[in-house]
């Protein structure tokens, strides 16, 4: 299986923090997509000064459309991360039952995003197989309903954390990271502690970030 990095956006009101999104090319699932960016309000896009881009654009830099992508998993349902799920709304989106509630419960702004009609939600709770050596892993922390995407790969697994770590510094270094100008890394943050530390002891050889261009190996 290839992971295939995406660049959708990048967020110059905090940080400067690009966004990313990936494919899976599943040799019989066929591609599976994590996360799809951030979508078109003018308001949000303005206040978070938003360099934004078509997925399908991203996705065309590597001879995909939106019509090859089969399944959408979000790691949550913040605005950069389901803000173009409606175009792929051929696709079943695999989510966190929790994450679902709670943004529908605090989320007024893009709950349109991710809640349009026709949406087709796989709920999951807790860890979970979506295909052949695909598999989600519950990372709660920055969200109540965080996940983690692992790809079986040669000898071990990678892994997109999404914004379990915003940064690959962070993933090094977890609780002794200093998160002094990356505020909302977490909302719990005993519960993002745990998770960082359930994904160490899981030792992947890889790991892919939303908001950073390095990969640990």
């Amino acid at each position: 299986m290839e992971i295939v990095r995406l660049h959708l956006a990048r967020i110059d009101a905090f940080n400067h923090m690009p966004v990313h999104g990936f494919v899976i090319k599943h040799p019989r699932a066929g591609a599976i997509l994590v996360d799809t960016g951030v979508g078109w309000p003018t308001e949000l896009v303005d206040e978070w000064k938003v360099v934004n881009r078509h997925a399908a654009d991203a996705l065309a830099e590597h001879d995909l459309s939106p019509a090859d992508v089969r399944i959408v998993i979000n790691s949550h349902l913040h605005f950069d991360h389901c803000g173009q799920n409606a175009v792929f709304k051929h696709a079943p989106f695999y989510i966190q039952r929790s994450e679902l509630a709670r943004a529908r419960r605090e989320d007024d702004t893009t709950s349109e995003w991710f809640d349009f009609a026709g949406a087709r939600f796989e709920l999951l709770d807790g860890d979970a197989q979506i295909a052949d050596g695909v598999r989600v892993v519950a990372t709660p922390g920055h969200t109540v309903g965080h996940q983690s995407v692992f790809v079986d790969i040669d000898d071990g697994a990678a892994v997109m954390i999404g914004d379990a770590a915003y940064t690959s510094d962070i993933y090094r270094e977890a609780d002794k990271a200093d998160l002094s100008e990356w505020p909302g890394q977490h909302a719990n943050r005993r519960d993002w502690s745990r998770s960082l530390r359930k994904v160490h002891a899981m030792r992947p050889r890889e790991v892919h970030f939303c908001h950073d261009t390095r990969v640990v190996r």
